[in-house]
């Protein structure tokens, strides 16, 4: 893992959340490039004649040269090799197209959209597009321990499955790895569909890695996957959830299965996902 992409939202956790993502470059000595979309998109939807577009541009400039020039004299002194990428548009978009030479996109939990609450949209997009694992910071975060234990939540799926492998980098740091399982109700699938693989099998993948875990079943909660999840991680002291997102995605509408959502919805510990 030797290339990151952040996104430079500029809310005020913004230089807590950079603390964390430079913990991360310097454990894996990788080159952080910090991204600043300009969210010309937002002027457009109450505007369509530009007006407002066109008075707002200046401060959106104003405002990035000045995010610009504090995180970079942040930078000077931390050792950490980075540059800085300015885009237009929305954030989604922008950090998909960098995307495509990165090993790791980190974004917050939350849109910088004042009080706006829930999933980030930023957030899901990416994990169900973006060709690199996605790590959601919690809003307020300020330090990532890599030692910390992690917990991957193991269904069977290629989803789940390429989470775990995404993960790898960072499971090899984590001073235990639990393997969790979570019981639901037995659906019926259809005919063509494949079959999942057993729990062992995500077990074996790790050791081939070096990796011992430890595996975990859990009955769901009455709030679902996620809060078996959330509390197992909890007990367990987690300072990573690793998930697959599931989901899929087109022009202007984004559906995620139920798990996934919620997870997003309300981020506490440091999530690692991918589709």
């Amino acid at each position: 893992m030797k290339s990151i992409l952040f996104n430079a939202s500029g809310d005020d956790g913004f230089s807590g959340r950079l603390d964390a993502v430079l913990d991360i470059a310097r454990a894996f000595d990788a080159h952080l490039t910090l991204l600043h979309a300009i969210p010309y998109e937002a002027a457009g939807a109450i505007d369509p004649y530009g007006a407002a577009f066109a008075a707002m541009v200046p401060v959106w400039r104003e405002q990035a040269a000045k995010l610009r020039d504090t995180t970079l004299e942040d930078l000077s002194n931390e050792g950490v090799s980075w540059n800085w990428v300015e885009a237009a548009g929305p954030n989604a978009l922008a950090l998909l197209h960098e995307s495509s030479l990165h090993d790791l996109v980190i974004v917050s939990a939350q849109e910088n959209r004042g009080t706006v609450r829930g999933a980030s949209f930023t957030a899901g997009e990416l994990a169900v597009t973006a060709d690199c694992p996605v790590l959601v910071l919690p809003t307020g975060c300020t330090r990532f321990a890599l030692d910390a234990p992690a917990l991957v939540a193991w269904d069977g799926s290629a989803e789940a499955s390429h989470a775990l492998k995404a993960a790898v980098p960072f499971l090899r740091h984590a001073s235990a790895v639990y393997l969790v399982t979570v019981k639901e109700e037995t659906k019926r699938k259809p005919k063509d569909s494949l079959p999942d693989l057993p729990p062992v099998g995500g077990a074996d993948y790790l050791s081939r890695h070096g990796i011992a875990c430890e595996m975990v079943e859990l009955n769901a909660e009455k709030g679902g996957v996620a809060e078996a999840l959330r509390k197992a991680a909890e007990a367990r002291k987690a300072g990573l959830v690793v998930m697959g997102a599931y989901g899929r995605t087109r022009l202007a509408e984004r559906i995620f299965g139920g798990t996934t959502h919620t997870m997003l919805a309300e981020v506490e510990i440091p999530l690692l996902m991918t589709h």
